[in-house]
């Protein structure tokens, strides 16, 4: 909606922004996990990776509950996957997201 004065117009862009994110919480994780390099495999879709992630209920490596906390804490569930292909591998607590990163040497590979 064109307005004369451009503040009327970046409050307008940001309320619409706002709304739209709060109405499309799966189109904005998808968009995100997009920015991030992840990428599907041969007969993957976006949909049922997002419903497999929603309801996957605890980590798959330590089997704590997850949760959807906009905060990050050790049990906010994570979409885990290889950064050299962009495969998705799990669905893990960030806890455990962040043990696997910090145990790859330089080239990615696991010590």
């Amino acid at each position: 909606m064109p307005y004369k004065n451009p503040e009327d117009t970046k409050k307008y862009h940001q309320e619409y922004s706002a709304k739209w994110h709060r109405e499309n919480p799966e189109k904005r994780k998808i968009s995100r996990w997009k920015c991030l390099g992840i990428k599907l495999r041969e007969g993957e879709d976006w949909d049922s990776i997002y419903l497999y992630y929603i309801t996957c209920e605890n980590c798959e490596l330590c089997n704590v509950k997850l949760t959807d906390e906009k905060k990050i804490t050790p049990t906010r569930r994570c979409l885990d996957h290889d950064h050299s292909t962009g495969f998705i591998r799990n669905v893990l607590c960030n806890g455990c997201n962040k043990r696997i990163d910090l145990k790859r040497d330089e080239t990615g590979k696991f010590i």
